[in-house]
């Protein structure tokens, strides 16, 4: 919910339209006041925000693709066993 009678925002349409139409960036009223900012710059920190969390969702493959943690530590154990029964019987 947004407060206030007026707000700048920022809308950024999606690098990426799979994942979303667009990107809307609530600016605060004092971002341009005191660290000498301009909208350029922060309308490219906001383009960046959101092509950096579109590539970083799609580079990601589905958890049900993924093997679990476990499984790790399984094929470790069992490589060590493996090795073990080798030195064992060398």
């Amino acid at each position: 919910m947004v407060k206030g009678t007026s707000r700048r925002v920022i809308v950024v349409d999606s690098p990426d339209p799979k994942l979303f139409e667009q990107a809307i960036f609530i600016v605060k009223n004092d971002a341009f006041s005191g660290d000498g900012v301009t909208s350029q710059q922060v309308l490219g920190e906001a383009c960046r925000i959101a092509r950096g969390y579109a590539a970083r969702e799609t580079a990601r493959p589905p958890r049900w693709r993924r093997p679990p943690r476990w499984s790790w530590f399984a094929a470790a154990a069992a490589a060590a066993a493996l090795a073990g029964a080798l030195v064992w019987l060398l």
